[in-house]
């Protein structure tokens, strides 16, 4: 068994697309002041601007309950590709009629806790030093490797699904119970626990991570999409029971909502 006590405690991560969530309620009121033929104007010269960014890898949901009442769920290859997004939306006159309640900035995080194990044993096997140049090439070129390996998880496309379930999520760093503070070996033995239910369910719900450390409030980001909503419950209260989720998870707001294709914004904005 190898000791990893002056190794660097944290696991290897990948990064790949930049996401950002897009909760918005519609002005009902100041919406349905408008004459009919303003109202149609407004949606002629937004849906082609709606249609090509959900070419661009973004998703329309109808969300259910009071955090929204629609949710625009944007995937690009980096930050400025985002940052775009929003300035395309906020120069639409429709713009004026949407209040954002919410949003969420992340990037797609693959965890390497296994890769981490094996590359550390191996560095602990020759003594070599954390952040030499020799440790640091090693490092590199694990990380390229897997980069190569894991693109497509990287930079997914979004799934097709009908329904989306997005919240996020922290680890904890309690007084008693502190994610921080367990050793790296003990913290992969439970994540490799934890993902073994999410295969369960692999055929049913696709699930897309994505980290937020040092980008918006909470640590990581969930994305599950499914054909059915009721799997959202089945498999997080699954979760609950395992121990990473049990004693070291707390989770934030869920949003649930709809596919609904850009085109048919007219639609969700019917009055």
């Amino acid at each position: 068994m190898h000791h990893f006590d002056n190794f660097p405690p944290n696991p290897l991560t990948l990064e790949g697309s930049a996401i950002l969530h897009q909760m918005l309620k519609v002005r009902w009121l100041e919406w349905r002041a408008l004459p009919t033929a303003r109202r149609g104007e407004i949606l002629a010269a937004a849906l082609p601007v709606l249609i090509a960014i959900e070419t661009g890898k973004s998703a329309l949901f109808s969300l259910l309950g009071h955090k929204g009442d629609l949710m625009l769920v944007h995937f690009r290859d980096n930050l400025d590709g985002l940052g775009k997004v929003e300035r395309d939306l906020q120069k639409l006159a429709l713009w004026d009629y949407l209040e954002l309640s919410h949003s969420y900035l992340s990037v797609v995080e693959l965890g390497l806790y296994e890769s981490t194990m094996k590359v550390y044993g191996s560095l602990a096997e020759r003594s070599m030093e954390p952040h030499t140049p020799d440790w640091d090439k090693e490092i590199q070129e694990t990380l390229e490797r897997q980069r190569t390996a894991m693109q497509p998880r990287l930079f997914p496309e979004i799934p097709p699904h009908p329904y989306c379930c997005f919240y996020p999520m922290d680890r904890l760093r309690g007084e008693h119970k502190n994610w921080y503070l367990v050793p790296l070996a003990e913290r992969q033995r439970m994540m490799a626990d934890h993902g073994e239910i999410g295969r369960r369910y692999a055929g049913k719900v696709k699930q897309i991570i994505s980290g937020s450390i040092g980008l918006d409030d909470w640590e990581w980001g969930v994305d599950l999409f499914a054909e059915e909503p009721t799997v959202f419950k089945q498999l997080i209260y699954e979760m609950r029971f395992d121990e990473v989720s049990a004693v070291y998870a707390k989770f934030g707001s869920f949003f649930v909502g709809r596919r609904t294709a850009a085109a048919e914004m007219g639609t969700l904005l019917a009055v």
